[in-house]
């Protein structure tokens, strides 16, 4: 079964959280490479979604 991806809101969100414990220093060197690996997925996500939103937008001014 395939996990749901989040929305844009969430991801930012996760982010902001990761970013928080990196630079509270409350993330140690063990998690430090799985942390920045969600970040950069998370991240890429983000982008997708918004070059969606993008092409969308422009897409519904074309049309008018």
């Amino acid at each position: 079964m395939e996990k749901k991806q989040p929305t844009y809101t969430q991801a930012i969100g996760e982010i902001e959280q990761i970013l928080e414990k990196f630079n509270d220093s409350q993330m140690n060197v063990d998690e430090l490479g799985a942390q920045v690996k969600r970040a950069s997925e998370l991240i890429k996500l983000c982008r997708e979604k918004l070059r969606k939103a993008e092409a969308e937008v422009a897409e519904a001014l074309k049309e008018e």
